[in-house]
């Protein structure tokens, strides 16, 4: 039963993951392209961590971890540059 579970998440997330690329080229803001990173981080972070689910081993969530730490340092470094132009004062 988890099994089929995991092969739904896969898809669903991998649909996640489509439709968020589609948003990056077609967003008509920079905020908009933003944004879109940022929620496909965030769809990356949990294909892996279904993959180390499916895996059974706790490896592939340190690599989630260390994933969603950099994203959030990027996020914060692209919206710091759309409003102020510049990232380091």
């Amino acid at each position: 039963m988890i099994d089929i579970a995991i092969i739904a998440g896969f898809a669903m997330i991998s649909l996640a993951i489509l439709l968020t690329v589609w948003r990056l080229f077609a967003g008509p803001t920079r905020g908009d392209r933003i944004l879109a990173l940022d929620t496909m981080l965030i769809n990356a972070i949990a294909l892996i961590v279904l993959f180390g689910i499916y895996e059974r081993t706790a490896f592939y969530f340190e690599a989630a971890l260390l994933l969603a730490m950099v994203g959030f340092v990027g996020t914060v470094a692209y919206a710091k540059f759309l409003l102020r132009g510049d990232i380091v004062e």
